[in-house]
């Protein structure tokens, strides 16, 4: 699937779609009144695990599958021959056939003409002379009423109540919780050096000034760019890069002269998190800064590879499916959940290949999905630390082909198999398929590149793989890796 790189133009919403012309009533009947990776993969590039054709080049020496788009505000302009011209006429509704002349929007509505015969007429008298009946018991009735209300009270004005009530937002609804929120996040600019611009979203670190992003979102103002965040009250402040990692897709920037009362976003258990749970988030799609949409926990663990379309090398992760509407300029924004704590990092959307607000982007389709936040929490720490993002390994190039058989260890390459690292103290060979790691099934490489990083360099995994059609497993300790190259 295309993916995009961010922006802020907005193109001028859709006109609303023509009313439907009134056909002059029918007359009355005479007499009657009218009616109302794994880390260091080499193999070549292949689609991902959702079958879409991979874009970008490879990730640390491996191939981006590339499935997901980055959901990132397009700076291209709007299509100048939008809002589209008037549809051709066409038959009423109801018409059949199919094809573009079938009924549509500016089609008119045509009454049937009045039948002849008295057939019906006795019944049409008949209801008449019962409303009017009706209307007339109640306005005795009414009058009555009135008349007695009169001499008791000297008033007849009945009056209505002036409020609904208190209007109470307690702090589990979804308002008070974005009202408690929004206040912590930010909407980014970015521009690099020769000028081309770009939205996204972040949030509130820590006291200091720090705001946790995507890489995607200030990749391009990395070099000498310009970044600028704005908070919801219209302030505006300088920011600059202070680490990123491209691989997590996680970056960290800081605010410039940060003002001393910021309120960091409290952070979740994103190891806790159940299928099922209602999620909030908050982005700035396709450059409409401070917007809220609510969903549920889709799936956790997705094996998701996706790429910024710009050729950069793709990011892996083992992600949180959501179905809250995430759209380009989301990127970067806050998942959480129903009392208001970070539980992901809004980063990539599966949709269609249809643009929207003719950008030629793609929208939602309500597939989401999210860095989960105790994987971006020690990414973030390691940022504001060293700088670099620090990687956990096997020391295995594994080939990124889309398979459901596991992720195999490859033969290419001069060393497929690192000398001295983990997965050769653990007997791993060229041609291993591994299809384990811990309890998480392995179908890909990208899927073993995803689950190993969500680990820590230092911890202890089991390895499960195939070896001659017979399984095996064995332990091993994840090495490590600095920087993105």
């Amino acid at each position: 699937m295309s993916t995009e790189n961010e922006g802020t133009a907005v193109p001028p919403a859709p006109s609303a779609p023509p009313v439907p012309v009134d056909a002059p009533a029918a007359p009355a009947p005479q007499g009657q009144p009218p009616q109302g990776q794994a880390p260091q993969g080499h193999a070549p590039q292949g689609p991902g695990p959702y079958g879409q054709d991979a874009e970008g080049q490879s990730a640390h020496g491996q191939g981006a599958s590339g499935d997901a788009a980055h959901h990132g505000v397009s700076s291209s302009a709007p299509d100048p021959s939008w809002p589209p011209p008037p549809p051709p006429a066409s038959p009423p509704y109801g018409d059949g056939g199919s094809g573009s002349g079938s009924g549509g929007w500016g089609s008119s509505y045509q009454q049937p003409a009045p039948k002849s015969g008295r057939g019906r007429g006795g019944l049409v008298a008949a209801i008449l002379a019962a409303a009017l009946a009706a209307g007339g018991l109640g306005g005795g009735l009414g009058y009555t009423l009135a008349k007695n209300n009169d001499e008791n009270t000297g008033s007849t004005t009945v009056s209505a109540s002036t409020s609904g009530g208190d209007v109470k937002r307690d702090p589990g609804t979804v308002a008070g919780t974005a009202a408690k929120a929004l206040p912590s996040t930010v909407t980014i600019e970015a521009e690099s050096n020769s000028g081309e611009g770009g939205t996204g979203t972040g949030f509130v670190f820590d006291k200091q000034g720090h705001i946790v992003t995507n890489n995607h979102v200030v990749a391009g103002a990395v070099d000498g760019g310009k970044l600028t965040a704005t908070f919801p009250s219209g302030k505006k402040y300088d920011a600059e890069v202070v680490g990123h990692a491209q691989g997590y897709d996680v970056a960290v920037i800081k605010l410039k002269n940060a003002p001393g009362d910021l309120k960091p976003l409290t952070l979740g258990d994103s190891d806790k998190v159940a299928v099922g749970d209602a999620t909030i988030a908050i982005g700035a799609p396709f450059g409409l800064s401070d917007t809220v949409t609510t969903g549920i926990i889709s799936a956790k663990n997705r094996p998701v590879a996706s790429s910024d379309g710009t050729g950069s090398q793709a990011s892996y992760m083992s992600a949180l499916q959501t179905d809250a509407s995430i759209n380009p300029g989301n990127s970067g924004g806050p998942l959480l959940d129903a009392q208001g704590n970070v539980i992901g990092i809004n980063s990539a959307i599966q949709s269609t290949g249809n643009g929207g607000f003719g950008t030629g982007q793609s929208g939602s389709i309500g597939l989401g999905f999210a860095i989960p936040i105790n994987q971006a929490e020690y990414v973030a720490q390691e940022l504001i630390k060293t700088g670099k993002p620090v990687y956990a390994k096997i020391g295995a190039s594994v080939s990124l082909d889309d398979s459901s058989n596991g992720a195999q260890i490859t033969d290419q390459g001069a060393t497929p198999v690192e000398p001295g690292g983990p997965a050769a103290k653990a007997g791993l060979k060229p041609g291993d398929v591994i299809t384990k790691l811990d309890d998480r099934v392995i179908d890909s490489g990208p899927t073993l590149i995803g689950e190993i990083w969500t680990h820590k360099p230092g911890d202890k995994v089991t390895i499960t793989y195939e070896r001659g059609g017979k399984e095996h497993t064995v332990d091993l300790t994840l090495g490590s890796r600095v920087g993105d190259n």
